[in-house]
């Protein structure tokens, strides 16, 4: 009994938190409302945002004012995997509605976009060109919340200074600060100043004010929603591109990374394992895909340096904003930007993927085993590597964690991979929708669309889910829920007796 009361109060808490997390997303879904002011026309498409803010707000106000606790209470890994799963599956499921309502999408056309929205994909299956401002404006509002993290948002509202289980199941474990709330005030204040700065370059570089408030949400937040068919590519400008290219990285950048530079400790950024990675990987990308794709594509040099340039970090900062479509590229491009999506960006980041220090760590080990075979047996080998801003010494658990994380990674990449075969796609156009899709990239090859198969939509709409949640926190968080239920529902010895 004193379990299931224990068991009782932790979900009450729990769900108190989601109570939160609506009332927060109802009041975010208000937000294209403000297009109202400049689009008087997009006035009869109010109540596909108002109806859907509206229930958030109530429901979320009710689960708070009922199920809240008086003391504060602490919640682990697994319990903040539960509220975020619950969370997120509850707001996609509410975002939906306007694109379902004002589009006239079937319900999971509009969960997909939802999904790739919060998610900060970018795979699409509206028309942009005939989509509204509103849409347009929501689909970019979405990836700019989700991008800096629903539930690292979230936290200074919900859990107080010690809970630190929500960020974690996003694969969120750093902070900025000790005090959680101030460093997700931090993250907020971080955030809004990439996509002013964003906003405002964009403007000089030449778009109207709709456009550089849309691109700059997308490119901070990694997302890659556009609102034009042909992405960045439309505008065919090195201003454009040049703009894009440093909020890209600064994006996929960590967020102790982005705040060690903003407090001008740019020895120890540079000392992290992940900007030294890309150090590597992006200028040798860039310099593969210029000398055996781009350059005999395009035969001015400036075109082909910079789509070569462009499309490498837009990959593996999982942006997926493009400036050319992949339908003459070679094999050997197409290749290159599948291993960079797949490793993804930066750990506590926006980006997706197996994430960069994962990469850089297994890199590490290798580099460690055979330094090891060269020694004398009885030499002890310290494995130290720079994660954020401090120096952490590599274990047998921390090893251990990151092969079966990346395992389960491209497990769940080839299932995914030959589900799109089953659909009659080819195995290179699957091999390169499902990496963008499951690393929360949002390049495409043209597999993506209105018209595609329900189950790969399907596939793509979980492969993202799962690629932008620490998806084995998740899966360990539904596994306590189904032993938590069953303690909750199951009768106690005095009431069998009785019967």
């Amino acid at each position: 009994m004193r379990e299931k009361q224990y068991l009782k109060t932790r979900y009450a808490a729990m769900l108190a938190s989601v109570g939160v997390i609506l009332m927060l997303s109802g009041a975010v879904m208000l937000t294209p409302l403000l297009a109202l002011a400049f689009y008087p026309q997009e006035t009869a498409h109010t109540l596909a945002f108002a109806l859907p803010a509206g229930c958030q707000l109530l429901s979320g106000l009710i689960m708070w004012k009922c199920f809240r606790s008086p003391s504060a209470i602490t919640l682990s890994v697994q319990e903040g995997g539960i509220i975020v799963l619950v969370g997120w599956l509850a707001v996609i499921l509410f975002s939906a509605w306007p694109f379902a309502a004002v589009l006239g999408m079937p319900f999971s056309q509009g969960v997909f976009e939802a999904v790739s929205g919060w998610t900060t994909t970018g795979l699409s299956v509206v028309d942009v060109g005939q989509a509204g401002p509103m849409i347009l404006l929501w689909r970019s509002i979405m990836q700019l919340a989700g991008g800096a993290g629903l539930a690292i948002i979230m936290m200074s509202a919900i859990v107080g200074p010690t809970g630190v289980g929500i960020p974690s199941a996003e694969g969120r474990g750093d902070q900025l600060v000790p005090q959680v709330r101030r460093s997700a005030r931090l993250v907020l204040v971080i955030y809004t100043c990439y996509a002013a700065a964003g906003t405002i370059a964009y403007r000089l570089a030449g778009m109207s004010l709709f456009d550089a408030l849309n691109h700059a949400f997308a490119a901070v937040s990694t997302g890659g929603f556009s609102t034009r068919p042909e992405s960045i590519g439309f505008w065919d400008s090195t201003a454009v591109e040049a703009v894009t290219l440093p909020l890209m990285l600064l994006g996929n950048l960590s967020f102790v990374t982005a705040w060690l530079l903003c407090r001008g400790k740019f020895g120890a950024a540079v000392k992290n394992g992940e900007i030294r990675l890309q150090a590597i990987l992006l200028p040798l990308s860039a310099a593969a895909v210029f000398i055996f794709t781009s350059r005999a594509l395009y035969p001015q040099l400036g075109k082909s340096l910079r789509v070569a340039l462009f499309e490498t970090v837009s990959a593996l900062t999982t942006t997926g904003f493009s400036t050319v479509t992949y339908g003459n590229w070679n094999a050997f491009g197409i290749l290159v930007l599948i291993v960079l999506m797949l490793i993804g960006g930066g750990t506590c980041s926006t980006a997706g993927g197996i994430k960069q220090f994962r990469i850089y760590l297994l890199a590490k080990l290798l580099y460690w085993d055979i330094q090891h075979s060269l020694l004398p047996k009885a030499a002890i080998l310290e494995r130290p590597v720079w994660e954020g801003n401090r120096q952490v010494f590599v274990d047998d658990a921390r090893v251990r964690q990151v092969a079966v994380f990346v395992f389960l990674y491209l497990t769940l990449y080839v299932f995914g991979v030959m589900l799109l075969c089953t659909c009659g796609f080819s195995l290179t156009d699957s091999l390169f929708e499902f990496a963008s899709a499951l690393g929360t990239v949002g390049l495409s090859v043209g597999v993506t669309a209105a018209g595609m198969p329900d189950m790969a939509l399907w596939a793509e709409t979980l492969a993202m889910f799962l690629g932008r949640l620490e998806f084995l926190v998740v899966v360990i968080s539904l596994l306590k829920f189904g032993r938590d239920m069953r303690v909750v529902l199951a009768r106690s010895p005095q009431r069998n007796l009785r019967r």
